[in-house]
């Protein structure tokens, strides 16, 4: 009966130790990749103990006692928000070198948008951040093409239709306008793919260059492109207030 009190689902373990979020976990389950006590498991009901049990990953055991990190980055133009790219392209992980734990990034960045990305080893702070419930404000800054008119831009503040639907209503401000271009702060709180390129297309005016500047209560400052730093102790306070505050299920399978 011990053992089976101590029993908790794989993907939710996976998720603890920090290698990937929940959703993420059932892919690597499902693709054989995980092992328990050296048997390869693929079910996605399939439970362990942590105390007991050897639970590897591609190989590497899981270390339940590993610190945790939570680290901001500034990603550059021009790399890949992934652990690895099968494709051979540089990952924000080739920016990470010197960090001795493995952490990995809280959602994603298009290879052509700079700006910050949190990485972490938390995977339930992962799960919570991620989670569509959470409704995490990610601030922008985006240069677009012409003349953006206060019309166009109320079109975002209440929401535009793209292909998979309306967006939210987001938060805007027009910080230059200009003949050829115009720079614009944007806050969505939606985690859709291209997001923000794809609204601003949706009213004609295509992204030049797109900066993430905030995501929830962390802001990327003077931060250098390519550098990182580690969160003070009141940042790490913030993101765990702020997903503990939303409560409920952390389970990301629904994302």
């Amino acid at each position: 009966m011990e053992r089976q009190d101590n029993q908790q689902r794989l993907q939710k373990l996976i998720a603890e130790a920090g290698v990937a979020s929940r959703r993420a976990a059932e892919q690597l389950i499902s693709e054989g990749r995980v092992t328990v006590n050296h048997r390869v498991v693929t079910s996605l009901g399939s439970k362990a103990d942590k105390t007991k049990d050897l639970i590897a990953v591609d190989g590497k055991v899981l270390r339940f006692t590993a610190n945790k990190r939570y680290i901001i980055l500034h990603k550059p133009v021009g790399y890949i928000t992934s652990v690895h790219d099968e494709r051979g392209r540089r990952t924000v992980m080739d920016l990470l070198k010197t960090v001795d734990d493995r952490v990995y990034p809280v959602g994603r960045l298009d290879y052509d948008s700079s700006g910050l990305l949190l990485m972490t080893n938390d995977g339930e702070l992962t799960n919570r951040l991620l989670h569509p419930s959470m409704e995490v404000g990610k601030t922008y800054l985006a240069e677009v093409e012409g003349i953006v008119t206060w019309d166009k831009l109320n079109m975002l503040k209440r929401g535009i239709r793209l292909e998979d639907g309306m967006t939210a209503p987001a938060e805007v401000k027009l910080l230059r306008p200009g003949k050829d271009s115009s720079r614009v702060e944007i806050t969505i709180h939606e985690g859709r793919n291209r997001q923000v390129r794809r609204m601003f297309d949706a009213i004609g005016h295509p992204v030049i260059r797109l900066k993430r500047i905030k995501l929830g209560p962390l802001s990327i400052g003077d931060l250098q492109a390519g550098s990182w730093r580690e969160l003070t102790v009141e940042e790490i306070s913030s993101l765990l207030s702020l997903s503990k505050a939303h409560g409920g299920d952390s389970d990301g399978s629904k994302r």
